[in-house]
């Protein structure tokens, strides 16, 4: 075994682009099970904060907040309330700012989530819709449409709910009698805004300028895809209703028509300094319609699904990454590489059981076999070119937690039927800290969610100094990333010849070392001739008689000498 090379020979880091955006790596914190600071068993901004250090010496370069607005929690706080107040299950806005000042003096950015395309049904602009009844202009602000039927007794279309069941509710007209329909994507309690409606578009703005204002970096856009729907809200005429992250083409996604909008942000943000950036979810039906959201004069950046997607597979994993630097090269935009978030099964769980079962899985599979995967593909996505995005947990090879009790479940699709599969609590509960206490560190009150007991060997504590550990993997990476001068943001990626379902491709600069990635996606050892000096690898490489041998299921990193 020949120990990594590490960053000592590696040229002092220098700045690569000027644009922050093109290279950073942004992690993702659930607010709710991040850290606890007032021990009610909830997670808050105050717990975030004193976190700090620990995302400033984990190596990432910005922070991607779930969101804390004022919200009655019908979907985990996206169904908002008031978007310039801070629920006080989070804490305050006076917590949200020092927050922000605390992560700029650790020279960390932060991105908020904005959730534009729904609100809370407790929202003011619709509670006075519903009290005013039909013909009220703040209906206009929202889908209400009169039912089909002889007496409106069916829903306006055939549109269903992301969460499974009618995208429709009925309401009751404010003297009892039943009354018009309303649209929800998602749950009854998020009522779609309507986007053609001026008053929407202008609040947005000013609930924009209102964040920035407070030095928030940016805005992570959830449904990005979904504000603008199709001219009437016509039936879907056979397409395939839509499922979470699904990518069909659809009336009520991926509509042109809200570009426009994310033009006029675009212009908002380049009022402020510092960069600021929009930052689409959007599920599009493919990687040139999600290459639309990244135009030169709309967002910075756009989450490759496709990519968080693709299956454990060699030929698939090849395909992906050359259909999106294709894509962005197009727009003149960089990839935004992501593997786990809060809506899907953690990649250590998917990547431990079959191909081909999606992005919600149920069952734990073969646990090592998926922390080996998920190990070299984190090594696999951030030796790629451009952005990528870690999920609070990953770097500490966090599984999905599959047996969790259905008394402790909340995802509001769980208890809809024929919705997706509404198992997203298992990846969101909260991180283990410390390997003993009541709730392994997160806070003094329990958690919201039950731990397993596994959580105090892969706690941060029992991890770190730990030389093989997923936390010390991730660290090395991170700081070798940031060092080595072919990688971040620049489009050099070119592929070399490899036996069967191994990867190996180069990063190349003008003047400086090389770097190449190797990627083995079999189940056996794979011997390779060494491409260069040994940076890391996510598990044992062994270096004998002038050849290297991977392990099944790893990824190595190299660099070459100028």
């Amino acid at each position: 075994m020949t120990e990594p090379v590490g960053t000592a020979d590696l040229p002092a880091p220098t700045a690569r682009t000027a644009d922050w955006w093109r290279e950073a790596v942004i992690y993702q914190v659930y607010p709710r099970s991040f850290a606890d600071a007032n021990g009610d068993g909830m997670g808050d901004l105050p717990g975030v904060r004193t976190r700090l250090p620990y995302l400033r010496d984990l190596g990432v370069d910005a922070v991607w907040l779930s969101p804390f607005y004022a919200s009655p929690q019908a979907d985990a706080g996206y169904d908002v309330s008031d978007y310039r107040t801070v629920d006080p299950m989070f804490g305050t806005l006076e917590d949200a700012i020092a927050l922000i000042d605390d992560a700029h003096r650790y020279g960390l950015r932060i991105i908020v989530d904005l959730v534009p395309n729904h609100c809370s049904d407790q929202h003011e602009w619709f509670q006075r819709a519903l009290r005013e009844g039909p013909g009220s202009r703040l209906r206009e602000r929202f889908h209400f449409r009169d039912g089909k039927g002889a007496t409106g007794e069916e829903p306006p279309n055939d549109w269903e709910s992301i969460f499974g069941g009618p995208a429709w509710t009925r309401t009751k007209n404010p003297d009892g009698t039943p009354g018009q329909w309303y649209l929800h994507l998602f749950a009854p309690q998020q009522p779609d805004f309507n986007w053609d409606h001026p008053a929407v578009r202008d609040e947005f703005a000013s609930v924009l300028r209102f964040w920035l204002d407070l030095g928030v970096d940016g805005f992570r856009i959830d449904v990005a895809h979904g504000m603008v729907k199709a001219d009437g809200l016509p039936d879907l005429a056979g397409l395939e209703q839509t499922k979470l992250l699904g990518t069909n083409a659809s009336p009520s996604f991926d509509q042109d028509g809200v570009h426009e909008i994310y033009r006029s942000w675009h212009t908002i943000l380049e009022e402020y300094d510092g960069q600021r950036i929009g930052v689409a979810e959007a599920w599009a039906p493919t990687l040139a319609r999600t290459a639309n959201y990244v135009r030169p004069d709309e967002l910075h950046q756009a989450f490759n699904f496709q990519y968080l997607a693709t299956d454990w597979d060699a030929h698939a994993l090849h395909t992906v990454i050359d259909d999106t630097l294709r894509a962005m090269r197009a727009v003149g935009a960089p990839a935004t590489w992501v593997l786990s978030n809060h809506d899907v099964t953690r990649h250590t769980t998917r990547f431990a059981n079959p191909p081909g079962l999606g992005t919600q899985i149920r069952t734990p599979g073969d646990r090592d076999l998926g922390l080996r995967r998920a190990r070299a593909a984190t090594l696999l996505m951030l030796a790629l070119p451009g952005s990528a995005y870690l999920y609070q947990g990953e770097e500490l090879g966090l599984p999905d937690v599959t047996d969790l009790p259905d008394d402790a479940r909340q995802d509001p699709a769980y208890f809809r039927a024929a919705g997706q599969d509404g198992y997203r609590d298992g990846c969101r509960v909260p991180i283990p800290w410390t390997a003993s206490g009541s709730s392994y560190g997160f806070g003094a009150g329990g958690s919201w969610l039950p731990q397993p007991v596994e959580w105090a060997g892969l706690s941060v504590e029992a991890q770190s100094g730990q030389e093989d550990s997923t936390l010390e993997l991730y660290r090395t990476a991170l700081e070798i990333r940031r060092a080595h001068p072919a990688l971040g943001a620049a489009d050099n990626l070119s592929w070399h010849p490899s036996p069967p379902d191994v990867l190996i491709f180069e990063r190349a600069t003008d003047n400086g070392p090389a770097f190449l990635c190797t990627v083995n996606l079999t189940g056996a050892p794979v011997t390779l001739t060494p491409p260069g000096r040994l940076l890391l690898a996510s598990a044992g490489v062994t270096l004998t008689a002038g050849q290297a041998v991977l392990p099944a299921d790893t990824t190595a990193w190299w660099t070459t000498t100028p």
